[in-house]
C-alpha cells in the first residue's frame, strides 16, 4: 500500500505570522503539530519543504544547500507577499540554522531554534543518515522488501556531493551568530543523538540579542516536537511569541 507523503502547510488564522522550518533529510510534518497548536492562539504559520524533501531520495542527493536556502526565502517572501508584515521563525536542526540566517540578514520579530547545530560530522557519517532516510521513506512509501534492498544497494554506491556544502554552510552561518540582535528562544534536546547539545550554548552566548533564553528538555531526543515533551515545547515557544512587541 502506497501511504500519503507530508505536504508543506499554510496555515492562515492571524496577523501574526511564523514561519516553521524542518530539518535535514525531515519535511513539514516534524512541525505541523506546532503549526496547529499556534494555530489556535491565532498565530499563522508557514512550512515549507526544501527541494529533495518529502520525495524520493534519489532526488534529495541531487540538491544542494544553496537551494535549500532559496526555498527558505521563497516561504519567508510568500508570507510577506500574502501581506504579513511582522514575521517570527523557529526552525528544527537545519531549520534552526536556516532561522538565525534568516534573523541575521532580515528583520524578524523573534526567532526559536530547536537542536540546532553549530558544527557538523563528516560527509561520510552524514551520507550515513542519509541512507538511513533512504530506507526509512522507501518502507513508509509501501516499496517491497526486494525493491528496497536493490535501490539501496545502488544509492550505497553513490554520494551527495552537497554535503560538503552544508558543513560550509552551517560554519558560515556560526559565524554570523554575533550579528543577531532579534529576541531569541534556545531550545535544546539533552540526549540529543544527531548533533552536539553544546551547540545551544553556542548560539546563546554569541548571539547579541538583549533578550534572548536558553532552555533544556531532559527527556527529548532530536527530533523535539515530536518527542515526549512536545506539548511543553509547543507552551514554551506561544510564551515566547506572546512576548514580543507585536505592532497588531
Amino acid at each position: 500500500m502506497r501511504i500519503a507523503q507530508p505536504k508543506p502547510f499554510f496555515f492562515e488564522h492571524g496577523k501574526r505570522a511564523v514561519l516553521l522550518l524542518h530539518g535535514f533529510t525531515g519535511t513539514s510534518a516534524d512541525v505541523r503539530m506546532l503549526g496547529r497548536f499556534l494555530e489556535k492562539y491565532n498565530y499563522t504559520s508557514l512550512a515549507p519543504h526544501y527541494r529533495g524533501h518529502g520525495v524520493p531520495p534519489e532526488e534529495l542527493i541531487e540538491t544542494t544547500p544553496d537551494q535549500w536556502w532559496e526555498d527558505v526565502l521563497s516561504a519567508y517572501n510568500q508570507l510577506k507577499d500574502a501581506g504579513y508584515e511582522e514575521i517570527a521563525v523557529a526552525g528544527l536542526s537545519l531549520g534552526g540554522v536556516f532561522s538565525l540566517k534568516l534573523a541575521a540578514e532580515f528583520p524578524l520579530k523573534g526567532v526559536v531554534t530547536m537542536c540546532a547545530p553549530m558544527t557538523m560530522k563528516t560527509t561520510e557519517i552524514m551520507y550515513q543518515g542519509v541512507l538511513k532516510y533512504a530506507r526509512d521513506y522507501k518502507k513508509f512509501a509501501g516499496e517491497s522488501d526486494v525493491q528496497i534492498e536493490q535501490e539501496m544497494a545502488d544509492l550505497q554506491t553513490k554520494s551527495m556531493p552537497g554535503l560538503s556544502d552544508l558543513r560550509a554552510m552551517v560554519e558560515g552561518v556560526r559565524q554570523e551568530v554575533n550579528q543577531i540582535y532579534t529576541p531569541l528562544l534556545v531550545i535544546q534536546a539533552r540526549h540529543d543523538e544527531i548533533i552536539d547539545p553544546n551547540s545551544a550554548q553556542i548560539i546563546y552566548d554569541e548571539a547579541e540579542s538583549t533578550d534572548k533564553e536558553i532552555q533544556w528538555y531532559e527527556e527529548s531526543g532530536h527530533v523535539i516536537t515530536l518527542g515526549p515533551e512536545k506539548q511543553q515545547l509547543h507552551e514554551n515557544v506561544l510564551q515566547f511569541l506572546e512576548s514580543l512587541d507585536w505592532q497588531e
